[in-house]
């Protein structure tokens, strides 16, 4: 599965206009860096990625399921350090309104590191990069 977004930055310091298909949403950075903080940093945008494709993994098993599962929550945090080349998520995910039993939250647990988006930031990663 392919995707292409589309990023479009004009003179405004940071504040890039993407484009998905019909989708657009605004990244900026902080008033800390020069930017207005008028949408997510790019690190957000990254540790969002994670998050929200973690939760409709989640939702998606859960409804199959048929387990009474009211909202599920997914917190994640991200610590980049450049000088190792590590990046560090952690991923935190609660239920609301359920009672699930250890071996249902095991087999969640397993869902959760079974999201595309997961995969993805596990596997070896090459960007290719034209100017046109």
């Amino acid at each position: 599965m392919a995707v292409t977004v589309k990023a479009s930055l004009g003179k405004t310091k940071y504040y890039t206009e993407v484009i998905a298909g019909e989708n657009r949403l605004i990244t900026d950075e902080p008033t800390d860096k020069g930017g207005q903080n008028k949408g997510f940093n790019p690190f957000e945008i990254l540790a969002t990625s994670l998050a929200s494709c973690t939760a409709a993994t989640l939702r998606m098993y859960i409804d199959r399921k048929e387990w009474n599962v009211e909202n599920i929550d997914v917190e994640v945090e991200l610590e980049n350090f450049p000088l190792t080349k590590l990046a560090v998520f952690k991923r935190n995910i609660s239920f609301e309104g359920s009672e699930l039993s250890e071996e249902q939250l095991k087999r969640l647990h397993a869902i959760a590191d079974a999201c595309p988006v997961h995969k993805i930031l596990l596997n070896e990663i090459e960007i290719q990069t034209k100017f046109s």
